[in-house]
This record gives C-alpha cells, sequence and structure tokens, in this order.
C-alpha cells in the first residue's frame, strides 16, 4: 500500500466551522401573511431614495409560522442589473434556521416587468429551496412607489 501523504507536510492549525444561532422572542417577531407586509418591511429596512439609483437584492427570512427572522442586502448592483449570490441566499436562510424565504428585488426604471433573469433566477432558488426544504413563498419587485408579486402574477 503506497502511501498517499506527503513525509515533510505539517498541520499548522485547524479550523472549526461553528454556527451560533438564538431564536428571536416569538411574540416580538412581525408576521407576513400577504406580499404587503414583506414590501412595507422592506421599505423600512431600505432608504427609499436608493431604488430609484441602483439595483438590490433582499431576502426576508422566516420561521414556520411566517414570523421575521430578519432581512438581509445580499447584492448591489447598478442601475440595470444585480448579480444574485445563491449561496449567500442559502447559507443565511440555514444559519437563522429560516423555513421559508421572500426574495425582493427593485427595478429602478420604475417598470414592475419582471424580465427573463428574474423568472430564470427564481426558478433556480425554487429549485434549490426544495432541496434544503426552504420554501420561497415569493420574489417581490419594488418600485418607490409600487410592487409586483411574483407569485400572484403566475411567475411560479
Amino acid at each position: 500500500m503506497k502511501n498517499i501523504l506527503q513525509p515533510n507536510l505539517q498541520f499548522t492549525a485547524v479550523y472549526e466551522v461553528e454556527i451560533h444561532y438564538i431564536r428571536p422572542v416569538f411574540s416580538t417577531l412581525s408576521q407576513i401573511t400577504r406580499p404587503e407586509d414583506a414590501v412595507k418591511l422592506i421599505h423600512i429596512f431600505t432608504k427609499n431614495t436608493t431604488l430609484d439609483v441602483k439595483e438590490y437584492f433582499w431576502v426576508v427570512l422566516l420561521n414556520t409560522a411566517n414570523r421575521l427572522l430578519g432581512i438581509a442586502e445580499v447584492a448591489k448592483g447598478n442601475e440595470k442589473c444585480v448579480i444574485v449570490p445563491n449561496r449567500e441566499i442559502f447559507q443565511l436562510a440555514l444559519k437563522t434556521n429560516a423555513c421559508a424565504i421572500i426574495l425582493c428585488h427593485n427595478h429602478p426604471s420604475g417598470s414592475l416587468k419582471p424580465s427573463e433573469g428574474d423568472i430564470n433566477i427564481t426558478k433556480k432558488i425554487i429549485k434549490a429551496g426544495k432541496l434544503l426544504d426552504i420554501q420561497i413563498l415569493d420574489h417581490l419587485i419594488i418600485t418607490s412607489e409600487t410592487f409586483l408579486s411574483m407569485s400572484n402574477e403566475g411567475y411560479f
């Protein structure tokens, strides 16, 4: 049997990954029962003046009772697009023990029409969520004036 380890190889450090999670007090968590609830929280979380300048992508993290665990800005793009970091979305969901998430991004142009890219990334994230038992409840497109729920409009 051949030794596959190099004889002079030395290990100087061992790194351990830890996840720390403390569930917030249930009664203090906002409940999301409709897309308008999530949009209202996103508008509180963001500066409305930035919605018309660049595209941003947020994730709303929810527990099994659709109570808000947190909102995170996961990407900032330019005036035309934003690169969506799928891995980061699910890292946040797993770290917060979220059972469901709502995706959200803005269109600085003011148009609410989802692009082919919006539709494709939503389907890709839904597929990944199924593997992890994390439900994607909606993908919201917001402007400074209004919003569109891709779920309510039948995009998925």
